[in-house]
């Protein structure tokens, strides 16, 4: 199987897992990226079930537009029972490094709401030690030089995101992202808190101290599904 066919079978099945356990006439929180567009095309077979949705980005929110799914503001939202998203590393424990698309603060901020965490993925997001794949940190523009500095203090390599014209890549908020390769992330909750505490970083992209619950993960064999914890 492709790529592409792997995250469509794990879209399908973290639809089919939303249909089975989420009641009819919630509001879903939905992640961005390739693998949160598959949940988008499946889901909207059966979005008479639901209200609506919570959108992580504007790119997110056009497709469930686009499907005629209604999306609301998370001010205007009393309860979220589930959230799905995809993850760019994985580890045993449900911690994640997210960020590739650039629309990891507002995902964080979204899940951090849900009851559920759902991430979707396909197998080779699964590692034992993140870090193989560079950890973006959103910052304010003017405290780039100096957060770069203490990221460089961690031994990690800090790159500014930039778009195909070289010019810095602008976040949803209006901030940058630099992201950090090189690193070996063995305690990713320390880590996480650690960068968070520094001013001019609006957050980073390690979601360990809210990590997902449950992964469905999409291989060769078919969807393995995690529920984490039940290893604890």
């Amino acid at each position: 199987m492709t790529q592409d066919e792997l995250k469509q079978l794990v879209g399908q099945a973290a639809a089919d897992y939303v249909n089975a356990n989420v009641p009819e006439g919630a509001i879903i929180g939905v992640g961005t990226g390739s693998t949160a567009n598959c949940f988008i095309d499946a889901i909207a077979k059966t979005k008479s079930r639901y209200c609506g949705a919570v959108s992580s980005s504007l790119a997110t929110t056009a497709r469930l537009k686009s499907h005629g799914i209604e999306v609301f503001d998370l001010n205007d939202i009393k309860s979220l029972s589930i959230y799905v998203d995809g993850a760019d590393e994985i580890d045993h424990s449900g911690a994640m490094i997210k960020g590739g698309g650039g629309a990891f603060t507002r995902e964080k901020i979204v899940s951090s709401v849900a009851d559920v965490f759902v991430c979707i993925a396909d197998a080779s997001k699964r590692v034992d030690v993140m870090g193989t794949f560079a950890l973006p940190v959103e910052v304010l523009p003017m405290a780039r030089t100096a957060i770069g500095r203490k990221l460089a203090a961690l031994d990690g390599v800090p790159v500014l995101r930039v778009t195909k014209d070289g010019m810095p890549f602008i976040t949803d908020n209006g901030n940058e992202i630099i992201d950090v390769k090189g690193l070996s992330i063995t305690d990713p909750r320390a880590l996480e808190a650690q960068i968070n505490a520094w001013p001019g970083v609006v957050t980073v992209g390690l979601f360990a101290a809210r990590g997902a619950n449950l992964c469905l993960l999409s291989t060769e064999q078919g969807v393995e599904c995690i529920d984490y914890a039940q290893q604890v």
